[in-house]
């Protein structure tokens, strides 16, 4: 009767040791998306901050200069929902009007145009690997949270479930290109 009573309490100890070692995975795998959405959303305003700068800096033509800032101004602005949305037609903007590798040179050889470039194809750049972090570790945690012990001991807690970031990030080839 002893044994077997220190072996029930040997199982239940093992088993509350695992279900506490995986609601510390899960809460860490928390912790990395809100680490990876601030770097997202850092690389996001970055790249909406730079792209509105060259749009006021003259080394456009008026219309390219229109197109960009009002992309750039829409996505800082946007809400959390409309978000996703409005970082798409950012990219699509910056594709629309960088388009053309004659384009970016005109761009490189206005006085402080080369330095406008390289920043931002440097945060054209950042983006797609920002969101990719990102996205990768919502897809650990909805692995782990689809998981039945995490279900049904309720190891999530109150966590919302994670969510991805869907967005066109490509960056515009003729920008890119030349940078590479």
């Amino acid at each position: 009767m002893t044994a077997t009573l220190i072996w029930i309490v040997v199982a239940l100890v093992a088993v509350g040791l695992y279900l506490s070692w995986t609601a510390g995975r899960l809460d860490r795998l928390h912790a990395r998306i809100d680490a990876t959405r601030a770097a997202l959303d850092a690389q996001l305003v970055r790249r909406a901050s730079v792209t509105q700068e060259l749009a006021t800096s003259g080394v456009l033509d008026p219309a390219a200069s229109i197109v960009l800032y009002e992309a750039a101004h829409a996505a800082r602005q946007a809400e959390e929902e409309q978000r996703e949305v409005a970082e798409s037609d950012l990219s699509q903007a910056l594709r629309a009007v960088f388009a053309e590798p004659d384009q970016v040179e005109a761009v490189r050889e206005a006085p402080g145009g080369e330095s406008a470039a390289h920043e931002l194809t440097e945060t054209v750049r950042r983006v797609p690997m920002a969101r990719r972090f990102h996205n990768d570790a919502v897809g650990a945690a909805r692995r782990l949270r689809q998981h039945r012990k995490v279900r049904w001991f309720r190891l999530a807690g109150h966590a919302p479930f994670p969510m991805a970031f869907e967005m066109d990030d490509e960056p515009p080839a003729a920008l890119v290109d030349r940078a590479a």
